[in-house]
């Protein structure tokens, strides 16, 4: 088991979750302050147990931490490792933040909410591995409250997390589906198909009619079956994404490369920035609602290379991937 064992005993509470079938969104009663506590509480430790599972894996290296405060409200910690053994870049944030005018990003899907006065908190996490066949990754927990003019107070989850592989091995794929299909399971069968077509519609670059990678699971506008329930799912969710990256992270993070395999992968990581800048809604956000711009920019890769009119050579291990950045099901 290694260096993820002791993570995935902290997990094993999630599976007495309860069960929380998928149905139509109906209006609750507000959370209460010692529920908003509990959630800061889970986020910040989520983020101290992701961090140690990934200096697992560094033997000198550590997370530099950055705690911050926004001037309209809250703050965060940012926390970056770079430069490591495995990892070349690992960006994870936790942040509670408020605001007086809710964003363009965030209201896109709710217009009844533009300019309202809000809050959000959230862990954001991604990882970009040195070796080319050890997938980049991405996760997000998040919820946000926003007041109405009438002074309802409007709250809901969101979150979810993807796989960027750039040599992929279905055995790792079928497995990070796995691992979301289980997460999803205790909550209706629904859930898993529902959040992950919406994971390949959301991570999609239209402008190159690829995925960015090969999915995962994305929710947001998440307040089936009441508050509990509704965070207990964020908990499956954000504990779910150690189970599924660490056993690709153990398994391929050794493996032989070269010039020819690590040219590739800083050619593919071009995909990752142009969506993050022309398509992400937490990006948009943040730098819409005036967040910390380091700490948004923190998931962009370390180095990357563009070549105009790239085409990987016909039956090579590169023209391989453009089979797996369609949706498909694992």
């Amino acid at each position: 088991m290694g260096a993820w064992s002791a993570a995935l005993r902290d997990l094993a509470r999630t599976s007495s979750l309860p069960r929380c079938p998928l149905r139509s969104y109906c209006t609750f009663m507000p959370p209460s302050s010692s529920n908003l506590q509990a959630i800061e509480a889970y986020l910040i430790a989520l983020q101290d147990r992701i961090c140690a599972s990934v200096e697992s894996f560094e033997p000198v290296l550590r997370f530099r931490e950055d705690a911050w405060q926004r001037p309209e409200g809250g703050g965060g910690r940012t926390r970056v490792l770079s430069g490591g053994k495995v990892f070349e870049q690992a960006g994870i944030g936790f942040s509670r933040v408020s605001g007086n005018a809710l964003p363009p990003s965030a209201s896109q899907h709710r217009p009844e909410l533009a300019g309202c006065a809000w809050s959000a908190l959230g862990v954001s996490l991604v990882f970009h591995p040195l070796n080319p066949y050890l997938p980049t990754t991405h996760m997000n927990v998040r919820y946000f409250e926003a007041q109405t003019k009438d002074g309802q107070t409007i709250w809901w989850f969101g979150g979810g997390f993807d796989l960027t592989p750039f040599y992929p091995f279905d055995e790792d794929i079928r497995h990070w589906h796995g691992v979301a299909r289980e997460v999803c399971e205790p909550f209706g069968a629904e859930v898993y198909p529902r959040y992950k077509k919406w994971c390949d519609e959301y991570f999609y670059l239209k402008h190159r009619k690829e995925t960015r990678g090969v999915g995962g699971l994305f929710f947001d506008d998440h307040v089936v079956g009441g508050f509990d329930n509704s965070f207990a799912f964020l908990r499956a969710v954000g504990d779910g994404f150690l189970r599924a990256y660490l056993p690709i992270v153990e398994k391929r993070h050794a493996t032989p490369c070269g010039e020819r395999e690590r040219e590739f992968q800083l050619y593919r990581r071009g995909r990752y920035v142009e969506f993050n800048l022309v398509y992400d809604r937490g990006t948009l956000f943040g730098l819409q609602s005036g967040g910390r711009t380091e700490s948004i920019l923190m998931s962009m890769p370390p180095r990357l290379r563009f070549e105009y009119g790239f085409t990987p050579e016909e039956g090579s291990a590169e023209a391989r991937l453009m089979d797996y950045l369609q949706p498909r099901e694992w």
